[in-house]
């Protein structure tokens, strides 16, 4: 049986180390797609996407991503349908990280799959581990918000500005803070909101 690679050992959740040069080749490769897209002008958002398409792992019919957006890989990402994310995302996209439908990410929110060892022995050996970032359908991050490794986020909940997720929050709640706690569930009573307004 063979060794792994250190990019397999990422990929299968284990522990390797990030400056191999075949995962070091894989950044650099991003890191150029990504300075391409954050270059463009604002009309040119075809020329946008289409460069986002040669390097994130799957996205929907339709996505926006504003510029600048940062990745380490863009393969591990999966947008669903109607993606919108502001301005300032970054993802460190080193083990699976899946959005659902209609998913909405304020400016500067930050996704990080990869952790560094508690250990100061074995950081210093320059190993890191990964584990994958689940967001669920029409979920709403807000602004400044940063989604640790290993995190589930359920359907339809909004996660506050400036939340920092630890843990798995659930479907249909308002969760904030640092750390993120689920505040209440979201209700029918909550589409009374702009009940007084006329959307025709």
């Amino acid at each position: 049986m063979k060794n792994q690679s250190e990019k397999e050992k990422m990929l299968a959740g284990k522990p390797y180390k990030g400056i191999s040069e075949e995962l070091l080749i894989d950044r650099q490769y991003a890191k150029e797609v990504l300075f391409d897209f954050n270059t463009l002008r604002p009309r040119e958002i075809e020329k946008r996407n289409e460069l986002l398409k040669q390097i994130l792992g799957k996205t929907g019919e339709t996505f926006f991503i504003e510029p600048p957006f940062r990745c380490d890989y863009g393969y591990n990402i999966t947008l669903g349908e109607n993606f919108y994310s502001n301005y300032n995302f970054t993802v460190l996209d080193c083990a699976p990280i899946t959005f659902g439908d209609h998913v909405l990410l304020g400016p500067n929110v930050s996704i990080y799959a990869v952790n560094h060892p508690t250990h100061h022995e074995l950081r210093v050996q320059e190993y890191e581990y990964a584990l994958p970032v689940t967001i669920g359908n029409n979920v709403w991050i807000g602004g400044g918000a940063i989604i640790n490794m290993g995190v589930s986020i359920g359907d339809n909940t909004i996660i506050g500005s400036g939340s920092v997720v630890t843990k798995d929050i659930p479907a249909n709640v308002i969760a904030v803070g640092n750390p993120c706690r689920v505040l209440r569930e979201i209700t029918d009573e909550d589409k009374k909101q702009f009940a007084h307004l006329d959307y025709n």
